[in-house]
C-alpha cells in the first residue's frame, strides 16, 4: 500500500488562498503522473489538476487561472496553490498518484472556504 501524505488544508474567508502539498514515495514519484482530486458529501470525486512527470499541468476549467500544482522532484512532493478561493471550492482534497500499472489515493485534507 502507497502511502500519500498530504496537508495543507484549512478555512479561508472567500478571496483567501491556500497552498496544498502531497508527499510520495519516491520510487512511485519518479515515474508517476500526481494529481488533486475533490469531493463534497453525496457528489462524486471531481478530477481537479494533474501533473505528469515532465511537468505538463491540467485543470478543471472551474478552477483554471486561480490554482496552480507543482511539483518539487527533489522532495517528492507535489503542491496545489489555491487562489481567490470560493465557498464552492469548498470540499474535501485528495492527492492521486498513477502510473501505467497502478493507482492510490491519500487520506484527504479539508478546504473550507466560508465568510
Amino acid at each position: 500500500q502507497v502511502q500519500l501524505v498530504e496537508s495543507g488544508g484549512g478555512s479561508v474567508q472567500p478571496g483567501g488562498s491556500l497552498t496544498l502539498s502531497c508527499a510520495a514515495p519516491g520510487s512511485i514519484f519518479s515515474r508517476s503522473t500526481m494529481g488533486w482530486y475533490r469531493q463534497t458529501p453525496g457528489k462524486e470525486r471531481e478530477w481537479v489538476a494533474t501533473i505528469t512527470v515532465g511537468g505538463i499541468t491540467n485543470y478543471v476549467d472551474s478552477v483554471k487561472g486561480r490554482f496552480i500544482i507543482s511539483r518539487d522532484n527533489a522532495k517528492n512532493t507535489i503542491y496545489m496553490r489555491m487562489d481567490g478561493l470560493k465557498p464552492e471550492d469548498t470540499a474535501v482534497y485528495y492527492c492521486r498518484y498513477f502510473t501505467n500499472f497502478s493507482s492510490g489515493w491519500g487520506q484527504g485534507t479539508q478546504v473550507t472556504v466560508s465568510s
